[in-house]
């Protein structure tokens, strides 16, 4: 059998992956000790590994999320901000994805909620999870838009069927009785959320207003929900440079 036309029909048929480890083995004078069956599984490796990674490239590129290189192996457990490395590390096996539980980290400002929380979106969508960040402000504005020029079904599908929703910066604007209704109750026990918000948990209530509607919509989100309360000052300041001194330009400062 012929290289180029064995590759070429690889190609044709989107085997990318095992065309190219095709071509490698080809290429290795030590490849002609292997059996058929060792090269079948070789080219079938690479074929999986290509595909998970396009996969997870593409579910990466539709999260939208604000810090797209944020991962859970980078998570800084040295600072102290109450984030415990056991707890984090089991959240990261994405059990709680599984069991359509939710996830909400509180703290102020700075602390890192953010950076976490996409973080976990990658993790998410490494165990081939669909996901997608938007904030909250944001949010609400295309809500309110997508009512007026027709895309409101489109757009509630969307948020409705994405296995992991990152809700960022929760609190900081008020919901409307439909935008309640539409954001929680189809997605209780069928999807997961995850929330980040400066407000603490015990202070929701006040958020909604309406007492029943209140009640009903934080039972969805809060009875099954994973917490994590970020505590310490901003590490922005902490990682921040040093101001200058009278006697430090940026010209003489080393740093």
């Amino acid at each position: 059998m012929l290289t180029n036309p064995t590759l070429d029909q690889m190609q044709a048929l989107g085997l990318t992956g095992m065309a190219t480890a095709y071509r490698d083995l080809t290429e290795q004078d030590t490849a002609k000790e292997l059996s058929l069956d060792e090269w079948l599984g070789l080219m079938l490796d690479r074929e999986t590994a290509m595909r998970a990674d396009k996969r997870l490239k593409n579910r990466l590129t539709a999260a939208k999320l604000r810090f797209p290189e944020a991962c859970i192996e980078d998570v800084d457990f040295a600072t102290r901000r109450g984030l415990d490395r056991r707890n984090t590390m089991a959240l990261a096996q994405g059990e709680w994805l599984k069991a359509h539980e939710n996830l909400i980290l509180t703290g102020q400002t700075g602390t890192g909620k953010s950076w976490l929380a996409c973080a976990f979106g990658r993790q998410a969508a490494r165990l081939d999870q669909s996901v997608l960040y938007v904030r909250m402000p944001r949010l609400l504005e295309d809500l309110a838009l997508a009512r007026l020029d027709g895309r409101f079904p489109r757009l509630m599908d969307k948020l409705v069927r994405v296995n992991l929703l990152i809700l960022d910066d929760w609190g900081t604007h008020s919901l409307s009785d439909q935008q309640r209704f539409y954001l929680f109750e189809e997605r209780y026990r069928r999807k997961s959320t995850l929330i980040t918000a400066q407000v603490p948990v015990a202070k929701w209530h006040e958020l909604i207003g309406d007492p029943t509607v209140a009640d009903a919509i934080l039972d969805r989100i809060i009875h099954n929900a994973h917490r994590i309360s970020l505590e310490g000052e901003s590490m922005r300041k902490q990682k921040a440079p040093p101001h200058l001194t009278d006697n430090e330009t940026p010209e003489n400062n080393p740093a």
